[in-house]
């Protein structure tokens, strides 16, 4: 029993000496400050706006310069020039330059080393417009492993900084740079060429609406054009292939098969994208970008269209907005509906029931091509015009019957839609359903006593 108290002596003993070790080298000295998680001890405080450069060494790795240039743009000048992400930049300066720590751990460290700080792990360099520059200098991992001690250069306090901003903080090239294929500016594009499928797609822009111009003049789907564009501009690098992977992408996008190409053009040039597919991979080539990467099914899904994926099958570009005036004639009958604030009001002015105006317009604005034709129009049976946009916007469409269908046609435009005889015949009904609105009752006279 003696034996084992000694033993069990010994072992707190032992126990209590590692604890007094780890005390001095590596907790806080007898004058720290501890602050509360409400109000945690700035390390940084920056103007985001007022840097300029960026440097981050790495005890183990390549080195990173980041430059801002002359108009505003950040951009990769090591360890080789290349185009940074500005967004993935915006980031990781929002945490720079207001960095915060967990805790103040020592506010006069007498060795540096104990903390990992003298020859530390990262040292990121802010330098300002005025060429002040901060050293950040980031060590060693705290014992819980959930922050690393931090400290500024020239400052004897030594801070925890959060694991996850160190994330933040902890950049590589591959991180920053920026990885799309293509790199155009999406609001000042001006022209998008697309072949696939053996066709010739050319939109350009007039404001902000997308026309097709080749290989004829037809009006565009916007939403359609918008999503190719969004497609083209999502179509990210793989920078995690190793340089044997990078050759074999190579080889096989030289000898697949041509799937499609898009060439974009904005304020600063043009840029063409080639995707290619070998067995069921699809490989990417820009010209915006050094390599070949492979790419998702889902870019060859959008790149692969015809002419008629991209055309505006709606009959009327009224959107979601009332037209001023619609009238419409078939055959002997004519009718007219005007909208007068929020009342509709047919063409004696007399005011028309809301619902029934309402379901009318909904049928005219819901007017769209099943499918588009090369023929098949013949005599109108019905003309639809509606006035919208205080009467600057006149459309004019024909109707006519081609066998069990009807073929319409916009006025002063070549292209054909047909269109389903339950879209023809739901749009005659919803027109003679139009009633005059009820006119409300004259409120009663009270009665002499």
């Amino acid at each position: 029993m003696k034996m084992n108290g000694l033993l069990a002596a010994a072992i707190v003993l032992a126990a209590l000496s590692g604890v007094l070790y780890w005390s001095n080298h590596r907790k806080p000295a007898e004058n720290a400050v501890k602050v509360s998680a409400d109000t945690p001890p700035k390390i940084l405080t920056l103007a985001q706006a007022d840097i300029t450069k960026v440097d981050i060494k790495k005890k183990n790795g390549d080195a990173v310069e980041l430059a801002k240039n002359d108009a505003g743009k950040w951009q990769l000048m090591g360890p080789k020039p290349l185009r940074a992400d500005q967004n993935e930049v915006s980031s990781m300066l929002s945490t720079l330059s207001v960095l915060s720590s967990d805790r103040l751990i020592d506010e006069k460290a007498a060795n540096l080393a104990d903390y990992g700080l003298a020859q530390p792990s990262v040292e990121v360099d802010v330098t300002e417009k005025d060429n002040k520059t901060q050293k950040l200098l980031i060590g060693d991992n705290t014992p819980a492993g959930n922050a690393a001690y931090v400290a500024l250069a020239g400052d004897p306090r030594v801070f925890t900084l959060a694991t996850y901003a160190k994330t933040n903080l902890d950049k590589s090239a591959k991180d920053l740079r920026d990885k799309r294929l293509l790199v155009f500016d999406q609001d000042k594009l001006s022209r998008v060429e697309l072949n696939a499928k053996k066709v010739n797609i050319e939109f350009g822009r007039n404001k902000d609406q997308w026309q097709i111009v080749k290989p004829k003049p037809f009006r565009a789907d916007d939403s359609k054009v918008e999503e190719l564009i969004r497609k083209l501009g999502d179509a990210k690098m793989d920078l995690n292939a190793s340089d044997d992977d990078q050759k074999k992408a190579t080889t096989a996008f030289n000898s697949g098969t041509a799937v499609a190409a898009a060439k974009m053009t904005d304020a600063s040039g043009t840029e063409e994208l080639q995707v290619r597919k070998n067995k069921d991979t699809y490989y990417a080539k820009s010209s915006a970008v050094e390599g070949v990467y492979k790419v998702s099914n889902d870019l060859e899904t959008a790149l692969d269209k015809t002419v008629d994926d991209f055309r505006n099958k709606k009959l009327f570009d009224l959107g979601f907005t009332d037209p001023d005036k619609i009238e419409l004639h078939a055959g002997a009958k004519a009718y007219f509906l005007t909208k007068g604030g929020s009342d509709w009001f047919s063409a004696d002015g007399k005011k028309v029931d809301a619902i029934s105006a309402d379901s009318f317009v909904e049928k005219v604005r819901d007017l769209a091509a099943s499918k588009f034709v090369d023929s098949g129009f013949g005599a109108a049976e019905l003309e639809l015009t509606a006035i919208s946009n205080g009467g600057k916007n006149t459309e004019k469409i024909l109707i006519s019957r081609d066998g069990d269908h009807y073929v319409a046609k916009r006025d002063g435009e070549p292209a054909l839609y047909q269109l389903d005889p339950v879209a023809v015949t739901g749009l005659e009904k919803a027109a003679e359903d139009m009633k005059p609105a009820v006119e409300p009752k004259p409120a009663a006279v009270p009665k002499k006593k």
